[in-house]
């Protein structure tokens, strides 16, 4: 898939990663906004909370299906994206810039290391 960023580390359940300085903005992929089809409502955690590494930290609901959030690196909550409470769908539409999810500062950067290149994502799931 050529609109799948290269600058960022991805988890097979489809959120990317991206590092920022000492910050990890967290979204999906276009092709899970694409297999959700209209994002109807985001869940999102408040700033402030830890998340565990591999852990659930809100969910995505569409007209097609729920879907749980994951993080693939253990943190505080540093920002959450409320445009996508009055606008829901802006993940649909731009999933890789305007529709990040949340910031997390991470306990430990070199857990993004773990996570898939943009190679990997792709052959992992089907789409290289």
């Amino acid at each position: 898939m050529a609109d799948t960023p290269t600058d960022r580390r991805y988890l097979e359940s489809h959120e990317w990663h991206k590092l920022d300085g000492d910050v990890v903005t967290i979204g999906i992929t276009q092709h899970a906004a694409d297999e959700l089809t209209d994002i109807t409502y985001v869940s999102l955690p408040k700033v402030g909370t830890k998340v565990s590494a591999k852990s659930r930290f809100g969910e995505i609901e569409s007209v097609k299906a729920t879907s749980d959030l994951y993080a693939g690196v253990g943190g505080e909550v540093v920002a959450v994206n409320d445009a996508l409470n009055a606008d829901p769908a802006l993940v649909n539409r731009d999933p890789h810039e305007g529709g990040w999810m949340i910031k997390l500062k991470p306990t430990n950067p070199a857990e993004l290391e773990g996570l898939l290149s943009v190679d990997d994502y792709l052959k992992k799931t089907g789409h290289a």
